[in-house]
């Protein structure tokens, strides 16, 4: 018999798409509107505390699951913001991002042969997450807007026709990546509804919960009659406080969940940064202020960009949450999303998202491209420039 030393698993899925886009950016002097990190600094109050934590010496092993001041600041502020109380000592696991937290909820909840409903186009990470934690992905359809302004929708015939005995859990992203969509309550009720018919989990990807616009509000699943003990909320400080590298993330559940989560997390990873814990109860502790300002502020920059790519010949769909825009390129003359984000990173200078890596099937996103607008006003201006060159068919 033929051994292999490479896993089946990794078979059924590519490297991740976005970050090869950054890579290809920094490869040919691109503005990189591909990968959703700021290019702006984050703030200087939690700079500051990250600098102290290290001057006093709290650079050694944080409890497994995660610091007492930050999981008390986290009990605080889900009290705070989705008004659910919460045992920072046996409900809170902190890890080493929310990607890492995604993946230890998966281990930690799932057995090999259960399914995992997923809402697509969807955060690129969701689909491996599952196939390595042994369980099946099963999809469901996130629809376009049929018109300006419009929302992206989803048949709810098809959600419930994807639950049945072997589902396990539904991973929910609201404010969503990579669409900007924002569940509404009556769309997280329906889910609840049947996650209650079926007895399934609820894992919920809110690392965009402050970035809001148009009036739309962040609803969570765990908030929801009784979804308290099947939700698990995954979050961290990456997209709110403009520190996608210092990788502090955590999953909020319920004690028995929590438990199997922690043992998953403490092989995986053993424990986040330390120092970074520490300032991240600082990042916690800034006023409503911030939040507010922080929400202004990508607001301007969605709408810096917005008339670029519609002046470009893009077809936008305006987001209502998160800090991207998916967007259709039948105006231009490509056969496909990946044939036009090589052209458009090679020769003008702009890395975008294929929309094809956020979809099951390559051909449902074949023409569609997503931008991120988590960038500096300098930085949209000499995309703008750059967009000039850009013909459409």
């Amino acid at each position: 018999m033929t051994k292999t030393f490479v896993s089946d698993k990794v078979a059924r899925f590519t490297e991740s798409v976005i970050r090869d886009m950054s890579r290809q950016a920094a490869q040919h002097n691109a503005v990189n509107l591909a990968q959703g990190f700021p290019d702006f600094p984050a703030p200087e109050e939690i700079k500051r505390a990250a600098q102290e934590a290290v001057g006093k010496d709290i650079n050694q092993y944080a409890i497994t699951w995660g610091s007492r001041h930050l999981r008390a600041a986290i009990a605080r502020q889900m009290q705070l913001w989705q008004g659910v109380t919460i045992d920072p000592e046996t409900e809170i696991t902190v890890c080493c991002g929310s990607t890492e937290a995604m993946m230890a909820a998966l281990l930690a909840t799932t057995n090999p042969g259960e399914e995992v409903i997923i809402f697509e186009p969807y955060y690129e990470n969701y689909g491996p997450d599952t196939i390595l934690s042994g369980a099946k992905p099963v999809f469901v359809k996130l629809r376009p807007p049929q018109e300006l302004n419009g929302e992206w929708t989803f048949d709810e015939h098809q959600l419930r026709a994807a639950f049945h005995s072997h589902t396990k859990a539904i991973i929910v992203n609201t404010p969503n990546n990579p669409t900007g969509k924002v569940f509404s309550r009556p769309e997280l009720e329906l889910i609840r509804d049947l996650c209650l018919e079926f007895n399934v989990l609820a894992i919920t990807d809110e690392i965009y919960e402050h970035i809001l616009y148009d009036g739309a509000k962040h609803i969570s699943l765990v908030e929801l009659d009784g979804m308290r003990d099947r939700t698990i909320v995954i979050n961290g400080m990456s997209k709110t406080f403009s520190v996608t590298g210092w990788r502090v993330g955590w999953a909020v559940a319920a004690p028995q969940i929590t438990s199997a989560i922690r043992k998953v997390h403490d092989f995986l990873t053993v424990g986040a940064p330390a120092p970074l814990q520490e300032a991240g109860a600082v990042a916690l502790s800034l006023p409503p202020t911030y939040y507010q300002d922080l929400a202004a502020r990508y607001l301007a920059r969605r709408n810096h960009l917005m008339p670029v790519l519609d002046k470009a010949g893009f077809l936008c769909f305006r987001p209502r949450g998160a800090y991207y825009v998916m967007t259709d390129i039948s105006a231009f003359a490509f056969d496909n999303d990946l044939l036009f984000a090589k052209h458009l990173v090679q020769n003008i200078g702009i890395a975008c998202v294929p929309g094809s890596s956020f979809y099951n099937d390559p051909r449902d996103g074949a023409r569609q491209v997503r931008f991120a607008f988590c960038k500096r006003e300098q930085t949209l201006d000499a995309a703008a420039e750059r967009f000039r060159k850009l013909q459409i068919h």
